[in-house]
């Protein structure tokens, strides 16, 4: 069980998920939190890294650091998106063990699944179909962090633990009009249509695909609560073979049931234009939740609420 006072290394606290990891620590009371900045340790690098990680020695590591972008940007930069996350979860995951470190939180993705996986998806669909091949690459990198997690345990008694999380979304998210996911790129192409009085806003696809959305405090919530579990109470729920939980919020919404709250929440009066030219991914990919209900975690912020707030932020950060 956690402590207070226990020194924790949150990889990626500037991003959209370790920020807010690291403001839902200080609010449970965590004090002892570490962390730097990507100018101050490159994460790619292993001897920095592994240097690191002897000198700090922290009592928990988090992997929230990873390149992450939407499907134009894992489409245009395949070996960027696999290089980078195989070299930083590797980095992270053997230095903490050459460091001494017992406890380890390597988050993951939903993409890491089948593109035509059975709905909802259990985490035991792991490696049973083809992946989505526009974000193949990402897939391939996080499955090997989870294989690694699962690795480091069988052979050396760690307690590393793995997420998948469906869909994010929140404030610091990466509102890019080309590399952004859905919501942040909706929220901004939405926003400056309305301040420019366009008569409508295109969007990618055909509206048709079904998407799982949860809010990045949701997410910061259901880490730590995992990270917190008593290892014989998590053993209970989870084969050390199939060791990954995945998180989410157990419902969907199409994308163009998305956009038009998104539309509605921004404000703009004009129209929605789908461009079925463009890809739409997945048709649908939905994660099951019940190994995390059993473990007593459920989602607390409704989709509407959780996009307001995300707009509110996103006009004060503009």
């Amino acid at each position: 069980m956690m402590n207070s006072n226990d020194k924790i290394y949150i990889a990626g606290h500037n991003g959209m998920v370790g920020s807010a990891i690291v403001k839902k620590l200080r609010e449970k009371g965590f004090i002892n939190i570490v962390t730097q900045s990507s100018s101050e340790l490159d994460l790619t690098n292993q001897q920095e890294v592994h240097n690191f990680l002897q000198n700090e020695k922290p009592d928990y590591v988090v992997i929230a650091a990873a390149k992450v972008g939407g499907i134009y940007a894992n489409d245009s930069y395949p070996a960027e998106f696999i290089y980078q996350n195989l070299m930083i979860e590797a980095n992270l995951i053997h230095g903490s063990y050459l460091a001494g470190v017992n406890n380890l939180l390597f988050l993951g993705s939903s993409c890491i699944y089948p593109k035509e996986s059975l709905q909802p998806i259990k985490e035991e669909y792991l490696l049973s179909g083809h992946l989505e091949s526009t974000n193949e690459p990402y897939a391939v990198a996080k499955i090997a962090g989870i294989k690694l997690c699962e690795s480091y345990n069988r052979q050396y008694g760690t307690d590393y633990r793995s997420i998948m999380p469906t869909n994010l979304y929140g404030p610091n998210d990466n509102f890019h009009p080309k590399n952004s996911h859905v919501i942040p790129a909706l929220i901004r192409k939405f926003h400056e249509a309305k301040v420019k009085n366009k008569p409508f806003v295109e969007v990618w696809g055909s509206g048709k695909p079904m998407r799982e959305f949860l809010h990045v405090d949701d997410m910061a919530d259901a880490s730590i609560h995992i990270m917190d579990i008593d290892k014989k109470t998590l053993e209970s729920e989870v084969d050390p073979m199939l060791s990954h939980i995945n998180i989410g919020t157990g419902t969907d919404i199409t994308i163009k049931d998305v956009a038009q709250i998104v539309k509605e929440v921004v404000g703009f009066c004009g129209e929605i234009v789908f461009n079925t030219k463009m890809p739409d991914g997945t048709k649908r990919k939905l994660l099951d939740i019940s190994k995390l209900e059993r473990l007593g975690w459920k989602p607390a912020i409704p989709l509407i609420d959780g996009l307001k707030e995300t707009y509110e932020w996103f006009q004060k950060s503009s």
